[in-house]
């Protein structure tokens, strides 16, 4: 060790500190590309310089072992107790509108408004999460979760629903949606599912309640009725968006 060398920082301990345990795994396990770019380096894991990084050993290319185990066959049910970060949002906002009276498909569409962030990415949640649950759901349900990207940031005072606090405090109060949010929000508020996309604005929960008791088993049987799961497992079938479930199955596959 270079006793002159200048200390580490704390992302190349963490790089470090990732390829010690990478060695000590029985399958070689690389990062994304955009995961580079975002620690600053614009490179990907190539096979042959990762397998003289790792000799005798081969890629993975199935599960993770640093994540839960998944069912052969997994259900949505599946991917919120294993794969999902904290649910407690999607879970007060379906509480909140089945407590309210709502019919099941708002209070699936509440469940499941903000599917994309907690599974996958935030940047167009809403129609990365429509896209997700589209062939499984109603066609409103997949719209409404589209749209309410957009009309959360318009209010309607006629049904009681303001633009949210939280967002003067997260976004700065001159926030501006971009011109694409905009259009989305007057074609919605023209469509005849308008008040189902709305419903979810007026369900969501805008200031979070650690304390609040939720249980996703409450929901069981609302998605049993209403989420077409299928038979051979969410993210195994043949539907438009099954690569996406894959991708959160096996977020690490190397191809």
């Amino acid at each position: 060790m270079n006793e002159h060398a200048p200390p580490l920082s704390m992302s190349e301990r963490a790089d470090d500190l990732e390829e010690e345990k990478m060695h000590e795994m029985e399958r070689i396990i690389t990062k994304s590309t955009i995961a580079h770019v975002m620690d600053g380096e614009v490179k990907m894991d190539t096979s042959p310089d990762m397998k003289a990084k790792h000799p005798g050993k081969f890629f993975l290319m199935g599960n993770d072992p640093r994540l839960p185990p998944m069912p052969e066959k997994p259900t949505l049910v599946d991917y919120f107790r294993h794969r999902f970060a904290s649910t407690a949002h999607l879970l007060q906002s379906a509480t909140h509108a089945l407590k309210g009276g709502q019919p099941e498909k708002v209070v699936l569409a509440c469940l499941l408004h903000d599917i994309a962030i907690v599974s996958f990415i935030r940047c167009d949640h809403g129609y990365w999460g429509a896209q997700m649950i589209e062939p499984y759901v109603d066609e409103e349900v997949a719209w409404a979760v589209k749209t309410h990207q957009a009309l959360r940031f318009f209010p309607d005072e006629s049904v009681g629903y303001g633009y949210p606090d939280l967002y003067k405090e997260l976004f700065g109060p001159d926030y501006q949606p971009e011109p694409y949010i905009i259009e989305e929000y007057k074609r919605a508020r023209a469509h005849k599912w308008y008040m189902t996309s709305r419903l979810i604005c007026m369900n969501d929960i805008y200031s979070f309640d650690p304390n609040a008791k939720v249980n996703l088993d409450d929901f069981v049987d609302i998605i049993g009725r209403n989420f077409k799961q299928p038979k051979e497992g969410l993210g195994l079938d043949n539907s438009p968006s099954a690569h996406m479930w894959r991708t959160i199955l096996w977020p690490t596959r190397f191809l």
